[in-house]
Order: C-alpha cells, then sequence, then structure tokens
C-alpha cells in the first residue's frame, strides 16, 4: 500500500480575492507563492477568471488547472482558488463562512462601498479563515466571536479590534491633513 496515500493532508486554499463590478481588485490574498509570483500576473489570472465568471450563473469553475468557488452581491465577487484536486465543498464552505462573516460584520449592507470603509475589518476575516493558505475556520459565527473579541479589564472593551483600528486609521488621517 502506498504511504502517501495514508499521509494526513490539511485543506488547503490557493487564493482568495474580492473583485467590483468591473472586474477590478478591491482585496486579493495568494497563499502559494510558485503560483503567480508577480502581481501583473495576479491580476492577469483575476482578470481571467472575473471574465469567465462574472455572467455565469454557475458556482464553480475551473481555468488554469484550477478549482474556484465563487459569490456575487449586489457589485462584488467573491472568489476562493484552490488546486485541482481541492475539495470544492471545503472550498465552498470557505466562501459562504467569508460571504456570511462580511454580512455580519458589515450589518448586511454587502457592497463595494461599506467594504471599502472596512477594509481593515475585512482582512481580519480573511485571516481568521485562512492562515497561510490553511483553512482554520468555516463557521461565520466563530469568525466574527474571534474578530469581536473584547477583553473584560480592557478600557478598549467595548469596542471591537476593527473598530480599533478604525478609529485610529481615522486619527491619522486627520493628524496628516492638519
Amino acid at each position: 500500500m502506498d504511504s502517501a496515500a495514508l499521509e494526513p493532508t490539511l485543506y488547503t486554499v490557493k487564493a482568495i480575492f474580492i473583485l467590483d463590478n468591473d472586474g477590478n481588485r478591491l482585496l486579493s490574498k495568494y497563499y502559494d507563492p510558485e503560483l503567480y509570483p508577480s502581481i501583473k500576473e495576479q491580476k492577469n489570472f483575476e482578470k481571467n477568471v472575473f471574465n469567465k465568471t462574472h455572467k455565469a450563473d454557475n458556482e464553480i469553475a475551473f481555468l488554469e488547472g484550477m478549482t474556484i468557488v465563487y459569490k456575487s452581491s449586489i457589485d462584488l465577487f467573491f472568489y476562493v482558488v484552490g488546486s485541482a484536486q481541492e475539495n470544492e465543498l471545503m472550498l465552498m464552505a470557505v466562501l459562504n463562512c467569508l460571504f456570511e462573516s462580511l454580512s455580519q460584520m458589515l450589518r448586511k449592507n454587502v457592497e463595494k462601498r461599506t467594504l471599502l470603509d472596512n477594509m481593515d475589518g475585512v482582512f481580519l476575516v480573511v485571516d481568521e479563515i485562512i492562515d497561510g493558505g490553511v483553512i482554520l475556520e468555516s463557521d461565520p459565527q466563530q469568525v466574527i466571536e474571534k474578530v469581536n473579541y473584547r477583553v473584560d479589564d480592557n478600557p478598549l472593551s467595548e469596542q471591537s479590534v476593527a473598530q480599533v483600528l478604525h478609529s485610529a486609521k481615522e486619527q491619522i488621517k486627520w493628524s496628516i491633513l492638519k
């Protein structure tokens, strides 16, 4: 019996990205440095994926030897990319977790403007779901709890991590403008 077939494996993701209605990148994270090493190659891949999927009614696509699951909402397209051998149901679980987590975080207002205004929280959500390409979480409730983690003894206990980061970003912006 082949010992390689018995080795446990982790579910992995090659890339995750969010595009707007025109196929422009809003967020992208590539976890395989050999897949598309340059930003130009990444954007080319994203454009090809968008062109193939933006008018389709499917939830899954196969392109360039990759399995791609996707979802659209108002003016956004969400994509999770895995290898051709990756389990499509796991990739879909990641996609649904991302979308539901963002939906809860953005109070059901999952559209471009709100997403851009809360980009720091969006990155936190993505990082809670996937770390280095390995799927850590697929339950949106768990992701939201971790992103909104509160410490009772902390004076900032009423604020989520995303709110603190947003507040700090606003303070920096105002100090630069002064």
